[in-house]
């Protein structure tokens, strides 16, 4: 008996076909289901939807015979259309104002829930990709320094006393001092924002305390090593069994070239 397709939720990425190599390598079947902010029109990989049309794409999965859902790939919050809104979504009209008002773990929960709702399975992406989460350790051939490993220890615990806050994922912090912290613009922005600034920094990255693990669990790869680059990062600390990372040996050889220490860190208690 063959396997119900899994959808594929989002505004797809290179995770998102990571992730569907991994379901094809495993002989299943992906929908991608493409979040859009006008009129979908024709779209060759999947579904392409509009918010405002929430409860149709519902409707169309359980045609489709989908019964788990992915919800992969980058965030975007596009502004609820009140006129295009179809029959099938006006009754999820209130629920989903309620989400774009949140910030973007609480707008995921509430997303979550409404598939559940809908009687599907909410499937994460680590769990149908296990391989892009790398063990604990060093990934290359770099080592912190004691101040970097002080560091990092630094960017934890400001990572912990913002998650509350639900404002990002990534903290920089050199020598004891907060450079950045990752906020809606997200982790390439951040970087940008500290081009040859950052000399030696530490860029910790994890997912914040609390997060449904299900949805939006962070993930690195080679642009978020030359960005790190740029800004003259010293090391990417990641949290073991939190953060992904996307064509990992691609990466780890790139952070060697860099000199930039790949650090997979256990979390403090």
């Amino acid at each position: 008996m063959t396997a119900a397709p899994v959808a594929l939720v989002g505004h797809p990425d290179p995770l998102t076909y990571a992730v569907a190599s991994a379901l094809r390598a495993q002989g299943r079947r992906s929908v991608i289901c493409r979040l859009v902010t006008r009129d979908p029109g024709e779209d060759a990989e999947g579904i392409a939807f509009r918010l405002e049309h929430l409860g149709s794409l519902l409707r169309r999965l359980g045609e489709l015979g989908v019964e788990e859902v992915c919800f992969v790939g980058a965030i975007v919050r596009p502004r609820l259309d009140p006129r295009q809104v179809d029959a099938a979504t006006l009754p999820l009209v209130p629920r989903l104002a309620e989400a774009l008002g949140k910030g973007d773990d609480g707008a995921l929960r509430v997303a979550l829930a409404l598939f559940e709702e809908a009687g599907f399975r909410i499937r994460a992406a680590q769990d149908l990709a296990p391989f892009l989460l790398p063990p604990p350790g060093l990934l290359g051939r770099c080592r912190p320094s004691a101040r970097q490993e002080e560091d990092a220890r630094r960017a934890e615990r400001v990572h912990r006393l913002i998650a509350p806050a639900d404002i990002g994922q990534g903290v920089v912090v050199r020598d004891g001092q907060v450079l950045a912290v990752e906020a809606a613009p997200g982790t390439d922005w951040m970087l940008r924002s500290l081009a040859g600034m950052a000399e030696g920094a530490v860029f910790l990255k994890a997912p914040k305390r609390g997060q449904d693990r299900r949805a939006d669990l962070p993930v690195i790869g080679p642009a978020t090593i030359e960005r790190a680059r740029e800004a003259r990062i010293g090391v990417v600390a990641i949290e073991a069994g939190g953060v992904m990372v996307l064509n990992r040996e691609i990466t780890v050889a790139a952070a060697d070239e860099a000199g930039i220490v790949l650090w997979v860190r256990e979390p403090a208690p």
